[in-house]
């Protein structure tokens, strides 16, 4: 399974954001950035607003897994 805490807070040190500046981008408190980082789902509004701050579309890691995972 997908952890997408982790690929976010990859994506985000790669461009060089800061958990305030991705707070601030998708209109959220810090400290859901920090309880994003340690889960390993997210609700889907939330991984909308990442993907369009940091410019990655999350949810094509999802369908990837799901095309893996349909063609065993």
């Amino acid at each position: 399974m997908i952890d997408i805490g982790a690929q976010i807070k990859k994506e985000m040190q790669r461009q060089g954001r800061g958990v305030t500046w991705l707070a601030n981008q998708i209109g959220r408190d810090r400290t859901l950035i920090y309880r994003i980082f340690n889960n390993r789902s997210i609700d889907s509004e939330n991984l909308l607003r990442i993907s369009v701050a940091l410019n990655h579309n999350f949810f094509e890691d999802y369908i990837k897994e799901f095309e893996e995972l349909r063609s065993k």
